[in-house]
């Protein structure tokens, strides 16, 4: 790929009557002059993922009481009926055997699962496990042979800036392939306390869900998971990506257990409002509620008290402390420090199994 600019180095007049000479145009480059021997490494193991799902349709009678309800039914034996309903999404092989990454809104609720491999091969998988909090989810096939598996890079590596490749199935069309660069770390998009996205501007669309970002080495560092869509079509160019430093974790704990296990305490949680006179001289979290049976408030934990530090490490807002804490393994044993009436007290904790959806 040919350079966008070209800068003149001048030198000056004093320079020029010494003898000197013109220096030559110094060139950027600005990326590989193409993407083709990374692609064709690495799209054998990119997978569309076809899914079927049952979904309730609206009962006729609803509304009428109960008792009209009961002779209608009886009279016209109706009964609420169910609906399937087809989607599409993209995955990728992570082990020859056939162990698959996508994401949980693309399988998580599916009663069927196809899976097509770029050789054309259409084969059934089943759910291995999913994550709703990250949107990662593992399936498996098995294949009648060994396949193309792609290893994980380190998405910490990445800069603002570095080159990816994105793969899927847009739109339903077959295996796709984009390129853009990383536009930004960190997003918190407002999906879960867990939001720590990378967003890339290589277009993704509806069906590249669960699909891999690349590197310039082949190696995955993101599972791309949303986009931005002002008008509920396809790319804008702001799209994201579930970080491959979480996602690698996610992914052997589900091929492991089939399920996450997370930290829980049991509170409610809130960061310091604005104005509150304890922002001048401390950063934590407040405890609003506690569940009177959880882990919190058995070791003495009280509404009102400021969490300003976990194992030792301060927190500084509301994410921080379910992080810590959702990264404790469940039975285990952790101290807080807590500052009650102007006092810094440390309590010790033995921490819960987060229930599903609960947020403290």
């Amino acid at each position: 790929m040919q350079a966008l600019s070209r800068r003149q180095l001048t030198l000056s007049a004093g320079a020029l009557l010494a003898g000197a000479a013109f220096a030559r145009p110094a060139t950027a480059r600005i990326g590989p002059e193409s993407f083709a021997p990374l692609v064709r490494r690495v799209l054998p193991a990119v997978v569309n993922i076809g899914v079927v799902e049952s979904i309730a349709s609206p009962d006729p009678l609803d509304g009428f009481p109960p008792e009209i309800q009961r002779q209608l039914r009886q009279r016209q034996r109706l009964r609420s009926s169910r609906r399937q309903v087809q989607g599409a999404g993209s995955g990728f092989i992570i082990d020859p055997a056939g162990y698959i990454v996508t994401n949980n809104h693309v399988v998580g609720a599916a009663d069927q699962i196809v899976v097509s491999l770029t050789d054309g091969t259409d084969l059934p998988a089943k759910l291995i496990g999913t994550d709703e909090l990250t949107d990662i989810a593992v399936i498996k096939i098995d294949p009648p042979h060994a396949l193309t598996a792609v290893p994980w890079g380190d998405s910490n590596a990445m800069e603002v800036g570095d080159w990816v490749v994105a793969a899927g199935n847009p739109f339903g069309l077959g295996g796709s392939i984009t390129a853009g660069i990383v536009s930004a770390r960190g997003r918190d998009i407002g999906a879960s306390a867990f939001d720590d996205y990378l967003q890339i501007d290589a277009p993704i669309n509806p069906g590249n869900s669960g699909g891999p970002v690349f590197n310039a080495d082949g190696q995955v560092i993101g599972v791309n998971t949303a986009i931005v869509s002002p008008n509920g079509g396809g790319s804008v160019g702001i799209g994201f990506a579930v970080p491959s430093a979480v996602a690698s974790k996610i992914a052997a704990e589900l091929r492991a257990k089939g399920r996450i296990e997370r930290g829980w305490l049991g509170v409610s949680v809130q960061d310091l409002p604005a104005g509150d006179p304890r922002r001048a001289h401390s950063t934590g979290v407040l405890i609003a509620g506690l569940d009177r049976n959880g882990p919190a408030a058995h070791a003495g934990i009280r509404p009102g008290d400021l969490v300003i530090a976990v194992g030792g490490q301060p927190v500084e807002n509301s994410r921080d402390l379910i992080r810590a804490i959702a990264a404790i393994t469940p039975g285990g044993t952790i101290s807080l420090m807590l500052r009650r009436g102007g006092r810094d007290t440390e309590l010790s904790v033995t921490v819960g199994r987060r229930p599903v959806n609960d947020q403290g």
